[in-house]
């Protein structure tokens, strides 16, 4: 009788976490990882899917997106599940689009229903994102932001600061640190780490906020436009260095105005590549300057970052920022969340929030993702039969499976 429900058989594992790096096959029970082995034989399988020619990773955090699609009023967030998958994504982490006050409905409406593992950071503002009130320090109160942290730890990773760039002079009633000040007291009492989206500018420099921050802290677009990254000889400069040896995390949420290649190029060259990959993945971008996950990372592949470290950069890494470490890896015994990807050769274009392009000539592609040990992606059939040999239940209508369910 076979002792695994499914197996992956003749791929070429790329597992980061175990330092794994060549062609293994990979048996699931459940919805964990058995075993990750050389020569399974297929007998040992109830189901085998022949993945010759791909790589097998585990599946893919993209730890900035916003996915609370069903907040009124209307959001640039999009539906979770119509997008991972096909990036060969399984975990998304929803960067502060729900503050204290939406949080139970975001999770009763999104998180608890789609298929795709969600996380939250907690938007400081308790209205959310995006609005005026996100100017009303009367919204940024930061024992109601850590409290919701608190009583759902199974949920949310963290608190989030965004788009408190008020325009200049401040006042009494705009300080300028007022959002970050009061997002890190609320990281204090939650004792979570804060993701940061700053604006740069005069009275409230770009180095004061890294000064601010606490080790685990995460700055996302690490390669927008309004960053001093790189000093005047466009290398990067010594203060990122040493911020990141203080424990300040570099995220890189490229989103629809925060990626641009005279920026993340000459860094990058410098030493100072991202810590994590993600897209900042929102209904202003997802047919923009983004698409997805894979294409994000495809930028980083042909920027001259090594496939081993894109992968590490889009699992491990992520994993460990969002205190989840259990996550992005091919363990046994770990949930069985796993990409079956592709990485085609030949001539591609990549375009950054400016508007200019980046020549290529690798891009990264799903051929299946693996959910909780569930096929939820497969596009070009591999563990489907030939027609010709389909059982009779092929001619009976199958219902989906997952949150479309009756």
């Amino acid at each position: 009788m076979p002792q695994y429900d499914l197996l992956l058989k003749n791929g070429h594992v790329l597992d980061p976490a175990n330092k794994i790096d060549r062609e293994m096959d990979v048996a699931i029970t459940g919805d964990s990882i058995a075993a990750v082995a050389e020569a399974i034989a297929s007998a040992e399988a109830t189901q085998t899917v022949d993945v010759a020619g791909c790589l097998v990773t585990p599946g893919l955090i993209d730890m900035h997106v916003h996915v609370y699609h069903t907040r009124e009023p209307e959001t640039l967030s999009i539906i979770a599940d119509h997008h991972t998958f096909r990036s060969g994504v399984t975990t998304v982490v929803d960067t502060g689009t729900a503050g204290a006050k939406h949080f139970l409905h975001f999770k009763r409406t999104v998180i608890d229903r789609w298929r795709t593992r969600i996380f939250a950071y907690i938007n400081i503002v308790k209205s959310g994102m995006v609005g005026p009130f996100e100017q009303d320090i009367d919204e940024m109160d930061a024992a109601l932001a850590a409290s919701i942290v608190l009583a759902y730890p199974d949920d949310c990773v963290g608190i989030k600061t965004a788009h408190y760039w008020v325009s200049e002079p401040f006042d009494e009633r705009h300080p300028p640190w007022a959002a970050v000040d009061r997002a890190l007291e609320a990281s204090d009492i939650c004792k979570k780490p804060l993701m940061v989206d700053f604006w740069h500018r005069e009275g409230r420099s770009y180095q004061e906020l890294l000064r601010k921050m606490q080790p685990g802290d995460i700055h996302t677009h690490v390669y927008a436009q309004q960053f001093p990254i790189l000093d005047d000889d466009r290398t990067p400069a010594d203060f990122m260095f040493a911020a990141r040896e203080r424990g300040i995390v570099f995220d890189l949420g490229h989103g629809a105005g925060s990626f641009w290649w005279r920026l993340a190029i000459p860094a990058f060259q410098g030493g100072f590549g991202p810590d994590s990959i993600s897209t900042d993945l929102h209904i202003g971008n997802v047919n923009g300057v983004v698409h997805d996950m894979l294409t994000t990372m495809s930028k980083l592949l042909c920027m001259g970052m090594p496939l081993n470290e894109v992968i590490y950069r889009s699992t491990v890494t992520p994993a460990q920022e969002i205190g989840h470490p259990e996550l992005g890896t091919l363990s046994v015994g770990a949930e069985a969340d796993i990409a079956v990807l592709r990485q085609d050769r030949g001539e591609f274009g990549y375009v950054d929030c400016g508007g200019a392009r980046m020549n290529g000539d690798r891009k990264l592609g799903c051929e299946m993702t693996i959910r909780a040990g569930e096929i939820v992606y497969d596009l070009n059939g591999r563990a489907t039969p030939l027609w010709e040999d389909a059982p009779a239940a092929y001619w009976k209508i199958r219902p989906p499976k997952g949150s479309f369910d009756p």
